[in-house]
């Protein structure tokens, strides 16, 4: 099995020889970025596995620089991470609304990045079942991972169709933040309960528009549940 790619977009040298170090000690195949147009460039070329972003870049945000990956189709199911000095629960939240997959406060060690890496990684994988779950016309396709409504496709990033697929094997029961970070992220990933808040926002965002946001229900004190019938 060939290496995961990883591309590193840091302009801070130091920093950046760091984390490819550490990265192919770690067994990953490691490209190098120093702002946005590199990036936007190597990533044109070869499409990594995963890649990790400085929020702060010259001429553009890491932020703004993770909006555009997560915008486009052919870039937005690349997992991102973010790495960041910025530690307030607001920058965090921020972070995780332009769609990155994971936040990392600097500093870090270089087990902690890996773990994270790998977290990330393992949940952003395909399923490979050959099952279609159907709910009122809502498909969820393992097999092809994708989600569809009639011949509409809806557009999901690795982590909101992994929540879905969850949810859509285990509907009409009721899971605490703790248990989906445990059955949908895993129990080793170091994510803060917060964090479901936001993916179950942006899920619920991309099913909006095809009025199945609804079957996302909050059930106060207690957590989330799918139910196709509405409350």
């Amino acid at each position: 099995m060939s290496a995961k790619q990883i591309l590193v977009v840091e302009d801070e040298r130091p920093i950046r020889d760091m984390i490819v170090f550490g990265l192919r000690r770690g067994g990953f195949e490691v490209r190098e970025a120093a702002d946005v147009g590199a990036a936007r460039a190597s990533i044109v070329d070869r499409h990594p596995d995963l890649v990790l972003i400085d929020w702060m870049l010259p001429e553009m945000s890491g932020l703004e620089l993770t909006r555009l990956l997560k915008r486009d189709r052919e870039t937005r199911d690349i997992p991102v991470i973010m790495l960041t000095a910025r530690a307030h629960e607001q920058d965090k939240i921020m972070g995780l609304d332009s769609g990155a997959d994971d936040y990392v406060t600097k500093p870090f060690s270089p087990r902690e990045l890996l773990a994270r890496i790998n977290a990330v990684l393992r949940r952003s994988s395909p399923g490979g079942g050959e099952e279609l779950i159907e709910a009122q016309g809502l498909v969820l396709d393992t097999a092809g991972h994708r989600v569809s409504v009639g011949d509409r496709s809806i557009p999901l990033g690795p982590t909101e169709y992994r929540l879905l697929a969850f949810f859509m094997t285990h509907a009409e029961r009721v899971y605490s933040r703790a248990q989906l970070l445990d059955r949908v992220w895993g129990g080793n990933v170091y994510v803060e309960e917060r964090t479901v808040d936001v993916h179950i926002r942006r899920l619920r965002k991309a099913l909006e528009a095809f009025d199945y946001d609804g079957f996302i229900q909050t059930v106060r004190g207690a957590g989330y549940r799918f139910s196709t019938r509405m409350e």
